[in-house]
């Protein structure tokens, strides 16, 4: 469950860019999560997340964050939550805002998870 004080504002923008929710990463970092993004690509490459919508935004508040392999992205993880160990969702801030791109349950620990 994401904390309500996580969920700053739900609206729209436009019709391709409805946002679903924005939060703040854990560096203050305004991120926001498009509907086209959610319906278009998380939930129907990985339909196993589509009732774990609030699973998704809190992992914006992870247990452990990394860089992504690919440059002004960031991974961030959650364990527990979700249909597996772990819970990744990777964020863009190619743009300002920052948007989640994707998000996946995986069971594997992130590269740099140290317990």
């Amino acid at each position: 469950m994401v904390p309500s004080a996580l969920l700053i504002t739900l609206g729209s923008v436009t019709e391709d860019d409805r946002r679903l929710a924005e939060l703040s990463d854990p560096d203050g970092r305004l991120v926001v999560l498009l509907e086209q993004i959610w319906a278009g690509k998380i939930t129907r490459d990985h339909p196993e997340l589509s009732h774990h919508l609030e699973d998704v935004l809190g992992t914006v508040r992870p247990d452990h964050a990394e860089p992504d392999p690919r440059e002004d992205r960031r991974r961030y993880y959650r364990r527990r939550v979700g249909p597996s160990r772990w819970l990744l969702v990777v964020v863009s801030f190619e743009q300002q805002p920052g948007r989640i791109v994707t998000a996946l349950a995986t069971r594997r620990d992130p590269k740099r998870w140290k317990q």
